[in-house]
Parts: structure tokens; C-alpha cells; sequence
């Protein structure tokens, strides 16, 4: 049993012991701080596969390398506390000063700004709403969210969790049926936007004349850097945006901006806050940190500095390969989402007997590992750049060749 005085006498010895033992976290500084530490190659001792991202900051690639001013931010934030509120009040506000929003938040990744933001719209600050999502039947709030068939391709399942009921819907016609005393939000999917028959400007006219919020989901829409601001400039209520692709923030934060009554409203669905069905959707102060410090980062960039080394960098990959038979490459640029200059490698396959998922894997396979993208059944692999390493473009282009070479030969 510790008594009073056993206490006393502990306290007083932490003095010695921590002279003996070094500081504790807690009470500052280690003797031996962060850096000092040998790096730690986890992912080495554990045997995995590591490789050459020719493919692109896909999710399941582990999206971005973040670069050092982030990691260097990050690591700085977690030598100390703060009150969560206190950190997305402050980073809120510089990215909505950034992004052209009244407001925003850091979420924890894309799916999470979708979630928090479409909660927000459906109980606005009712605390007692709030607490009842996603079992919607009987509170009196509206539940239909309206969108268009080609936006439906998987990520409108998000919306779902907050127990929202989805309205699809396809020309002008449909969506001014559709649109009733019941309808809560009218969702966007920005990538989807050259298969969708109502464009940006008349989704919102609409959504405006009924008095319905809107919302766009940018998840890997930039560059251009000016799609930051493009849509809060154009009058959409709500947009939200990965952290971890093109930003190169950590891959598990992403921005939720916008209308300032509606991100107040998203804050009180999310974390600290419990009872609420945002609760899992929890970011971390370094993720908050190192969001704010990718998104600078990536706006204060020379974007066309980065765009020519990306152009030189295809350019030298398509010229390696160029003497290949059989084979045949260009250039082309995403009309949506990933937009960068993205190289395309393509043969006949009568006459060269391989698929591109086979290319694939033979530079999966290979020393070192190559990610591309590359599907069964076509006759071309897509090869990009914006996510390599100075001088990868070289082992790129030399692995590339030898397989060509191969399958010719």
C-alpha cells in the first residue's frame, strides 16, 4: 500500500533518478534528442517490398513521399501539447485565407472532409441532431442528397454514413424533379465532370435558386494549383480535397472548406467530440501540422520549374525506348485529376504477344521494383513521373527497355 509518506519519498528521489537516467519526455527534453537517434528501417527489417512509383500517388502505393519541410514540422509538433480546437482554429483559418474559404478544416483524409462536411450540412450546430446520425427516420431533418449517375463511381458511399438516402439522377430535367423539401445537399465529384452531363456553374445556379448547399470533392485535383481556390471562388458551399496526393501532406489528412456556418457544424461531428458519428474520424496534431505546412509548401513552389522537369523527364524515358520495334510512345496531360505530363507506351498485340498487366508485372518483378499503371487484356502501360525521385526516370527507362526488348526478342 503507498502511504503519504512512501509517496514523499519517491517524489523526492525523482531528481537523482532522472540524473542518473536522463530526462523524462514528459519533463522535456531527452538526453538524447530525436535526431540524435539512429534512423530506424522498419520497413527493411520487416522484409517488404519497396519500389519505384511510376504509377502515380495512388492510396494503396501509399499516395506521396512527404517532403522534408513537413516531416521537419511534424516531427517538431510532437515534442509538444496543445488543445486540438486551439490547432484547427488556427490552421483553419490560414487555409481558408490560402484556399479562398471563410473557413476549413484538416479531416482525416478526403473520405473523412466528405463524411464530416455532409453531417454538418444535415443537423448545422443541434447538438441533439448531432447525437442521432445516422438513424435519420423521425428527426425532421432532410436526407436526400442529390447527384449525378456518372459522379456514382464508389466514393459516394461516404456520403452514406451519415444514413443520407442518394437521389441519382442524369439530365437537367430529372434534377429539377428530383429537388424537393427533403433534399439536404447537392454532391459533386470533380473528376467525373467531362462524363457529367450538368457542368459546375449550372449544378450550383440550381442548387442556389432552391437554396441547397453544394458540395465538391477534388480529391486528386490538383495540379493546376489553382484549383486550391477555383472552387470556392466559383460558389461552392463545401469542397473537400486529399491531403496525401499532389499535396504531399500525410496521406491520412486531408481539407474540408468552406461556408463558415457549415465548418462549424462539420467541427462539432468531428473529434475531440464524442457521441457523434465522426468520432472515428480522427486526426492527430501532427497530421493538422504537417497538412498546413504540404499546402503552403505546394502553393509557394515554382509549378512551372516542376512542370518542365516533369516534361524532361518523359522526354527521356520516350527517347530510351524510342528504338524499340513494335513499340510506340506518347505524351499526353489527364483532361481531369492527376493532371501532369504522363507518358504511354503502346504495341500491337498481334504482333508483340503481351498484355499491359504482363509488362506490369515483369517490371514489379524486376531489380529494382517498378509500379506502373497497367491493366489485363490492353496493349499499353502508362508511365508517370511526377511521383519519381531525381535520377529514377533513368532506372525507369533502362528496366522499360529491357522488358520491351525482351518481348521482341
Amino acid at each position: 500500500m503507498i502511504t503519504r509518506r512512501n509517496l514523499l519519498k519517491r517524489l523526492s528521489a525523482l531528481p537523482l533518478m532522472g540524473g542518473l537516467f536522463g530526462t523524462h519526455w514528459a519533463f522535456g527534453k531527452s538526453a538524447m534528442s530525436a535526431e540524435a537517434l539512429p534512423a530506424r528501417n522498419v520497413i527493411q527489417e520487416m522484409g517488404l517490398r519497396t519500389f519505384i512509383n511510376a504509377a502515380g500517388n495512388y492510396t494503396s502505393m501509399t499516395a506521396s513521399l512527404m517532403p522534408p519541410e513537413v516531416m521537419g514540422a511534424i516531427q517538431e509538433a510532437s515534442r509538444h501539447y496543445v488543445m486540438l480546437d486551439d490547432l484547427q482554429d488556427a490552421v483553419g483559418a490560414r487555409i481558408a485565407e490560402l484556399c479562398h474559404a471563410e473557413a476549413a478544416m484538416v479531416t482525416a483524409g478526403c473520405w473523412s472532409a466528405l463524411v464530416l462536411g455532409t453531417a454538418g450540412v444535415l443537423t448545422g450546430t443541434d447538438t441533439k441532431k448531432i447525437a442521432q446520425l445516422p438513424f435519420l427516420a423521425g428527426t425532421g431533418m432532410k436526407s436526400e442528397i442529390i447527384l449525378q449517375k456518372s459522379h456514382a463511381n464508389g466514393y459516394h458511399h461516404a456520403l452514406t454514413n451519415t444514413g443520407a438516402k442518394l437521389i441519382l439522377i442524369e439530365t437537367r430535367e430529372e434534377l429539377d424533379a428530383a429537388i424537393n423539401e427533403n433534399t439536404a445537399m447537392m454532391w459533386y465529384l470533380n473528376r467525373e465532370t467531362p462524363v457529367g452531363q450538368i457542368k459546375h456553374e449550372e449544378w450550383i445556379a440550381i442548387a442556389r435558386k432552391h437554396g441547397i448547399p453544394t458540395m465538391n470533392d477534388i480529391a486528386a485535383d490538383v495540379p493546376p494549383v489553382e484549383n486550391l481556390w477555383k472552387y470556392n471562388d466559383m460558389g461552392f458551399d463545401l469542397v473537400a480535397i486529399s491531403g496525401g496526393k499532389a499535396l504531399c501532406g500525410p496521406q491520412s489528412a486531408g481539407i474540408l472548406m468552406g461556408k463558415k456556418d457549415l465548418i462549424a457544424a462539420a467541427r462539432l461531428n468531428a473529434p475531440p467530440r464524442g457521441g457523434n458519428i465522426g468520432r472515428g474520424n480522427k486526426v492527430n496534431k501532427e497530421e493538422i501540422i504537417g497538412m498546413l505546412v504540404a499546402l503552403e509548401t505546394f502553393i509557394n513552389r515554382d509549378h512551372e520549374a516542376y512542370w518542365k522537369e516533369w516534361e524532361r523527364k518523359v522526354a527521356f524515358i520516350a527517347g530510351e525506348i524510342s528504338g524499340v520495334p513494335g513499340f510506340r510512345s506518347e505524351t499526353f496531360v489527364p483532361e481531369i485529376a492527376n493532371e501532369n505530363p504522363t507518358l504511354k507506351v503502346s504495341w500491337d498485340k498481334s504482333k508483340v504477344a503481351l498484355t499491359g498487366a504482363q509488362l506490369g508485372e515483369k517490371l514489379r518483378k524486376g531489380s529494382p521494383s517498378i509500379e506502373t499503371i497497367s491493366w489485363e487484356g490492353e496493349d499499353y502501360i502508362r508511365v508517370a513521373v511526377f511521383t519519381l525521385n531525381q535520377g529514377e526516370e533513368k532506372v525507369v527507362a533502362k528496366r522499360l527497355g529491357e522488358e520491351l526488348l525482351a518481348a521482341v526478342s
